[in-house]
């Protein structure tokens, strides 16, 4: 498996135990929630118990205040006190109706303090009837106390199930809370783990994404050194050439044509003589241009513009294309690298113009500006195919041979190239740096 596709395995990975994990935290913590609740409600249930208590204990000191005072206003709060009763006991039975075992005490409560009530207005009414029966009164007390004892033992009972209750329920909501907590950190250790996974996998991917482009960049940096280096060998080559087509076979094809106007000086009258002095004539003048093609004498010995206007010359009478030239009167010399890469530009310029374009002039002109110089060759033909241009505009290829060459030669002086093109026409612009031009042309002079 490939790095990237481990990469988004334990991405995706994470992503999913994130999601379980969640959700195993959202159940565990609505679970605690619940558990909580109950703890509240064993709470509620104990204070219950206890308001059960103190609304009895009030109807009780109200009543014994009255027996004892006779005030009236003692007996009012007996009466305000005894409503209460019967409303925290159905609070109680609310409280508690989950549970079969408490409803039946709290049922046994409410009939026991029913009772302790009576109790309470037997007394109230015996003294308003015998305020001085006394034997009456302790009677009355003695059958309250033991109802005040059945009432503490059932609370009791009560408060004894709903602590247990609250021991059950707190320690499972401990549990549910601890759950929760390992929960959490071994999601996050966990996600912390696959995520580090993940930005390793992530960064050894990128590691070798950025070693594989510095390679591509290194091989594209050797390419155009090694194609700068060719069209190099290739000039010298071309030079080379040229100066054997013109000193070794021009030499020797001058001498047979010398020797052949001597012997037909003998021969005046051989007709295959002539012819043979006739095609020996055009063969030195092919040979002659041949070689001024491969590598014009006129580009080491003038410069460009010399070059440029032999060239043209000849590429006029060759195609029948009508060329204007508009080169400065006073052209001084330019770097060696930098005419012979102009005069390169030139030539396949032309010589796509007149295999390409269809057009029947152009135009080349040169400007020397302020540390650079600008050739132009303009053709009013067909123009190049939009794809073509666009491919050529983006990574310089399906160009063809020549414009890539083209490309490169002006990438390796430093130099721009520019195409624009259309149904009116091509457009070729060639921006060259001077660089150090006046050492440059002294040593060109020089040599």
């Amino acid at each position: 498996m490939s790095p990237h596709k481990t990469a988004r395995l334990a991405f995706v990975s994470a992503v999913i135990l994130l999601c379980l994990s969640g959700l195993a935290v959202y159940i565990t913590i609505v679970r605690l929630l619940e558990s909580e609740q109950w703890v509240v409600h064993t709470h509620e249930i104990q204070a219950a118990l206890g308001d059960v208590n103190s609304a009895v204990a009030q109807a009780g000191r109200a009543r014994s205040a009255y027996i004892s005072t006779g005030e009236t206003s003692s007996l009012d709060q007996f009466e305000a006190a005894v409503p209460e009763v019967p409303k925290v006991i159905q609070r109680l039975q609310e409280l508690t109706k989950d549970n079969p075992s408490q409803q039946e005490r709290c049922a046994r409560l409410g009939e026991v303090t029913q009772r302790r009530i009576d109790l309470f207005r037997d007394s109230i009414k015996l003294h308003q009837a015998s305020p001085k029966n006394l034997q009456g009164q302790a009677d009355i007390s003695r059958d309250g106390v033991v109802f005040a004892s059945e009432t503490n033992s059932i609370i009791q009972q009560m408060r004894d199930e709903e602590q247990e209750l609250l021991g059950v329920r707190v320690q499972r909501s401990n549990r549910l809370f601890t759950l929760a907590i390992l929960i959490l950190s071994g999601t996050f250790l966990l996600a912390l783990i696959m995520f580090s996974v993940h930005y390793w996998l992530l960064s050894v991917e990128l590691t070798a994404r950025g070693k594989a482009e510095r390679i591509s960049r290194d091989s594209e940096e050797s390419m155009r050194r090694l194609t700068g280096r060719l069209l190099q060998l290739q000039d010298e080559e071309r030079r080379k050439f040229s100066r054997e087509l013109h000193d070794s076979l021009g030499q020797y094809l001058a001498g047979v044509k010398m020797n052949l106007d001597m012997f037909s000086s003998t021969q005046p009258s051989d007709r295959l003589l002539s012819e043979a002095i006739q095609l020996l004539d055009q063969s030195i003048s092919e040979t002659r241009t041949i070689s001024h093609l491969l590598h014009p004498p006129l580009l080491d010995e003038a410069g460009f513009a010399s070059a440029a206007k032999w060239y043209v010359e000849g590429f006029a009478q060759r195609s029948g294309i009508e060329v204007k030239t508009d080169l400065p009167d006073s052209l001084y010399r330019l770097p060696k690298p930098i005419e012979l890469g102009l005069f390169r530009v030139l030539q396949e310029g032309l010589t796509n113009i007149h295999r390409h374009s269809g057009s029947s002039k152009a135009e080349i002109a040169l400007k020397v500006l302020p540390g650079k110089v600008v050739l132009t060759v303009h053709d009013y033909g067909r123009g190049m195919p939009l794809e073509m241009l666009t491919t050529f505009r983006a990574n310089g290829t399906n160009s063809g041979v020549g414009l890539a060459g083209m490309r490169e030669r002006i990438r390796e002086l430093g130099g721009q190239l520019d195409i624009q093109s259309g149904e009116t026409g091509t457009l070729i612009s060639v921006t060259m740096p001077l660089h150090e031009r006046a050492g440059t042309a002294q040593v060109s002079a020089a040599d």
